[in-house]
C-alpha cells in the first residue's frame, strides 16, 4: 500500500506518528506505520514562509555553508561557517528547542497551535538561543572571561554547539559571541524550513541612556575610557523570511531577529521579530522592539575629552556614523552584499530625514508634537563639530595590511585649511579594543609637536611594532590608534583608526579526488610567522558531509618560522558540494 500525506499549509510543525486502523469481520486492528515530520515549506505558495525565487531558496534554506563577516567598516574580514541544518539529529534537536521554549509565550505546551505561525516560532527560537533562564543554547562570557569554557571565536559551525547543548541535558554551551549566536539561530530556522540569513552591522551602538546617541570618552593621552556606552565594532543578527499575519502582510519579507541579549530599557533581552521595512520607514509602533533596532542603525556618535574627571570637552572629529554599512552573504557567491538600503534611506535624503523625524517622535514622547526644525536644532546641539570647522583635516591611513607578527604601518595625513601657520601638540596612543567596544590595555603612547604652514599638507609615518602590541593582542585582534591635540592649545582635535590584525592562514590541499564513501586524504599546513614560539597549538578540522564530528590534532609547540604539515584522512558520506574547514588555536589566539 502506498500512502501519500498532504498536510495543510497551516499545519503545526513537528514530529507526527502515523497509525492505521483496520476493521475486518468485526475486529479492529491498530498498526503504527511510522513517523514523519511537518516543517514550514518555502516552496508552497500558501505557506507564510513562501519564497518565490529558486536561487534564494537554495541559498537561504538549502545551503549549509555560510560566511560570517567581522572586522571593522574599513577592513571587513570573513570566515566560513557550517550551518549543518541537514546533519543527522539536528532536526530532533531543533524540535527539542521548541519544546523547552514553549513556555516563553504559553504557560504550557499542551496547546500546540502556535507552531503553525513562523512569527511565534521565531520568537521562541530567538529567546532560546541565549535568553532562557536555565536552558539557553549558548552563553556569552561576562567581562570577556571564558577560562571555564570554549573560546568564543574558536567555533566553526553550529552542529557541535547544538550537539553539546542537547547531549549536556540542555545546559548552556560556554561560550559564544554575537556571530555564533546568530549563526546557530540561522541553522535552527533553516532546519525548520524558514529562509534565514546572518547580517553584520558595523559601528553598532549600545547605549543605556540616550537611545539615539552614543558617547565615547577619552583622556588627554587618547586612551578610550570604559563608560556606560559601548560602540561595537561589528554586530551580527539574524533575518528570517515570512509573511506577518499580525501585520496584515499578504506576502513574505525579511524580519530582523537579534538573539544576542542587549540592554533594551526593560532589562537585558533579545530583540524581534521586527519588519526590516518598518525600521527604514521609522514606523516603530508597528512591531516588536522597533525603536531599539532603529536606534542601533541610526544613532549619533559623540566623542568627549575628559579632563581630571571634572570637565568634558566635545571633540572636533569626523566620526563614522553608526549603522552605515550592513552586509550579508550574496546569493550564490562567496562575496558579501551591501543591504544598508533595506534598513535606511541614503543619509541626508528627504526620505531619510522623514523616517528619522517619525522615529524620533515615537522614541521621545516629549517631541510628539515638535516641528522638524525643533528636532533639527536638538540634533545639531548633540553632534560632533567637524574637523574642517577648526581649519584642520586629518586622517589615519593604513600603509600595510598587518598580519600577526608584522609591524603596523600608518600614514598620518594633516592638512591646514587656513592661510596662517598652525602649531599643535598631539598625544598618540594605541590600545586593544574588543569587538563589543570594551577598551582594554593601552600599550603604546607618544607625543609630537606639528607645525603646518598656510594650506600645507603633511604626511607623518607612524609605526607600532609587533613587540609592542603582540603581548596584549590575545583573541581580540582589533587595535584602536588615536591622535588627540593637547587641550591647552585651544581646540580639541581627534582622529582615530581601528586596525584589524589578520591571523596567519592555514593551507588545505586535497591529495586525491573526493568520492562518496571512499577514503580521501588532505594535507594541512601552517607556518608560525612570529619571532617567538607558538605554544599549545591545536588544529581543528570539520566539514558537513566530510566529518561526522570535528577532528582535533595536537601540534604542541611551533618554533619561530617552523612549518607544520599533517596528513588527514576522511570519508565523504554525503553527495554534494562540501567545505573542509581548518582552524588553528594557540596561546596567542
Amino acid at each position: 500500500i502506498n500512502i501519500n500525506v498532504f498536510p495543510p499549509s497551516n499545519a503545526c510543525i513537528g514530529r507526527y506518528i502515523l497509525n492505521m486502523q483496520i476493521t475486518s469481520c468485526g475486529h479492529t486492528y491498530q498498526r503504527c506505520l511510522g513517523d514523519f515530520y511537518v516543517l514550514f515549506n518555502p516552496w508552497c505558495a500558501d505557506d507564510p514562509v513562501y519564497m518565490d525565487n529558486q536561487a534564494h531558496r537554495e541559498e537561504y534554506v538549502l545551503n549549509e555553508h555560510g560566511i560570517l563577516y567581522e572586522g571593522v567598516h574599513k577592513h571587513i574580514t570573513s570566515r566560513p561557517w557550517h550551518f549543518g541544518q541537514f546533519e543527522d539529529g539536528i532536526l530532533d534537536i531543533c524540535l527539542k528547542i521548541l519544546d523547552i521554549g514553549a513556555s516563553y509565550h504559553h504557560g504550557s505546551d499542551r496547546d500546540h497551535c502556535w507552531r503553525n505561525d513562523p512569527v511565534h516560532v521565531s520568537m521562541v527560537v530567538n529567546h532560546m538561543i541565549s535568553s532562557h533562564i536555565t536552558s539557553s543554547i549558548m552563553k556569552i562570557p561576562e567581562n570577556n572571561d571564558y577560562l571555564k569554557g570554549t573560546k568564543p571565536f574558536s567555533w566553526n559551525g553550529s552542529v557541535p554547539i547544538l550537539q553539546q547543548w542537547y547531549n549536556g541535558r540542555c545546559r548552556p554551551v560556554r561560550y559564544g559571541y554575537c556571530g555564533s549566536l546568530a549563526s546557530v539561530m540561522c541553522t535552527v530556522m533553516r532546519c525548520l524550513g524558514v529562509p534565514s540569513r546572518v547580517v553584520t552591522s558595523f559601528c553598532f551602538p549600545s547605549s543605556n541612556e540616550n537611545p539615539l546617541g552614543i558617547n565615547e570618552i577619552f583622556d588627554c593621552t587618547g586612551k578610550n575610557l570604559c563608560g556606560k556606552d559601548k560602540l561595537w565594532r561589528y554586530h551580527c543578527w539574524n533575518e528570517s523570511w515570512m509573511a506577518r499575519r499580525d501585520l496584515k502582510q499578504c506576502c513574505g519579507d525579511w524580519q530582523c531577529l537579534d538573539p544576542t541579549p542587549l540592554e533594551t530599557g526593560r532589562g537585558t533581552a533579545c530583540s524581534g521579530p521586527t519588519w526590516v521595512r518598518s525600521i527604514r520607514e521609522g514606523e516603530l509602533d508597528l512591531d516588536y522592539d522597533g525603536h531599539h533596532l532603529f536606534s542601533r542603525v541610526n544613532s549619533n556618535y559623540v566623542g568627549w575629552l575628559s579632563q581630571n574627571n571634572t570637565k568634558r570637552t566635545k571633540f572636533f572629529c569626523d566620526p563614522w556614523p553608526c549603522g552605515q554599512r550592513l552586509i550579508t552573504k550574496r546569493v550564490g557567491s562567496e562575496q558579501f552584499e551591501d543591504i544598508t538600503g533595506a534598513y535606511k534611506y541614503e543619509l541626508g535624503s528627504v526620505k531619510n530625514k522623514e523616517a528619522y523625524y517619525r522615529a524620533y517622535r515615537r522614541i521621545y514622547p516629549g517631541y510628539c508634537n515638535a516641528s522638524n526644525c525643533h528636532i533639527d536644532r536638538e540634533l545639531s546641539s548633540l553632534k560632533n563639530p567637524f574637523l574642517s570647522d577648526s581649519g584642520i583635516n586629518m586622517r589615519l591611513k593604513m600603509a600595510n595590511c598587518p598580519m600577526y607578527g608584522e609591524d603596523v604601518q600608518l600614514h598620518w595625513l594633516l592638512e591646514n585649511l587656513r592661510n596662517e601657520n598652525k602649531t599643535l601638540m598631539f598625544n598618540l596612543c594605541a590600545q586593544i579594543i574588543t569587538y563589543s567596544g570594551c577598551p582594554l590595555d593601552q600599550f603604546w603612547k607618544d607625543s609630537v609637536t606639528i607645525t603646518l604652514g598656510p594650506r600645507e599638507v603633511k604626511t607623518i609615518p607612524v609605526c607600532i611594532s609587533y613587540n609592542q602590541y603582540g603581548p596584549y593582542l590575545c583573541d581580540h585582534n582589533i587595535i584602536k590608534v588615536v591622535a588627540v591635540s593637547d587641550p591647552e592649545c585651544g581646540e580639541v582635535l581627534m582622529v582615530s583608526r581601528d586596525i584589524v590584525i589578520n591571523r596567519p592562514p592555514v593551507i588545505v590541499k586535497l591529495l586525491n579526488q573526493p568520492r562518496l564513501k571512499v577514503p580521501c586524504t588532505a594535507e594541512i599546513s601552517f607556518c608560525n610567522p612570529l619571532q617567538e614560539d607558538m605554544k599549545n597549538c591545536v588544529m581543528t578540522l570539520e566539514g558537513c558531509g566530510l566529518f561526522k564530528e570535528p577532528m582535533t590534532i595536537d601540534l604542541g609547540t611551533l618554533a619561530s618560522n617552523q612549518q607544520a604539515r599533517t596528513i588527514v584522512e576522511f570519508t565523504p558520506y554525503r553527495l554534494g558540494s562540501h567545505r573542509l574547514l581548518a582552524n588553528l588555536g594557540c596561546h596567542k589566539f
